[in-house]
């Protein structure tokens, strides 16, 4: 089935594909799943599957700038399509099985599985920041991925728009508006810095989607 050529449903049966193991930081997708993602989605939604898997095994022990560089690669050769087409709904944050099995994703989708296959790897949380911007030249929201590697640098940021890992500070086509990660939700603004306002279970849809996470290792 190709991608966008209808809206899938939102109770898509593929909580149960990821086993998050919260003391080792890693995924698993079970053989069942496996199983209906291949009755569902076909050969190739499996395969796509199976390289998360081993991509996490192949870039376990490089050094995280190397990890950064796979994981972006990775995950940029997913079509995107917007959540109206793909899902039927305005905004729908969706996991990294889903986003893989179903080959679609939107901007959000994009930052939040490299931010948690980095997380897997074992790239501290504090390093990692979802980031909610404004790209001026499409004038539209957006969403990126930043890693710090200390909590003052200039961050590196992945995004779907173009493949290469630039500096912040070379990507003066993005504007920040507020970024967050497992411990806290913070609001960013141009020559400020960052002001933390709070945790990230102000974000429903951050509290969805971990939510569908749980839930999946019950």
């Amino acid at each position: 089935m190709e991608s966008g050529t209808r809206p899938y449903a939102r109770g898509i049966t593929l909580l149960p594909a990821i086993i998050l193991v919260t003391i080792v930081s890693a995924f698993e997708v079970s053989d069942r799943v496996l199983t209906y993602v291949q009755q569902e989605f076909g050969d190739e939604a499996v395969a796509r599957l199976e390289n998360w898997q081993n991509l996490q095994e192949l870039a376990a022990n490089a050094p995280v700038e190397r990890q950064l560089f796979l994981v972006n690669s990775f995950f940029n050769r997913v079509t995107f399509v917007n959540d109206i087409k793909h899902w039927g709904e305005e905004d729908y944050w969706a996991t990294p099985v889903e986003m893989l099995a179903t080959n679609g994703a939107d901007c959000e989708d994009f930052s939040i599985a490299k931010y948690l296959t980095l997380k897997s790897l074992g790239v501290p949380d504090a390093q990692l920041r979802i980031t909610y911007v404004k790209a001026l030249e499409l004038n539209q929201a957006h969403m990126v991925l930043a890693w710090y590697p200390t909590p003052d640098a200039d961050p590196l940021i992945l995004d779907n728009l173009i493949n290469d890992i630039k500096p912040a500070s070379e990507r003066v086509d993005l504007e920040p508006v507020y970024s967050f990660n497992g411990d806290g939700l913070w609001l960013n603004r141009v020559g400020a810095g960052n002001e933390r306002i709070g945790d990230p279970g102000r974000l429903s849809r951050w509290q969805d989607l971990n939510r569908r996470l749980l839930e999946s290792m019950q």
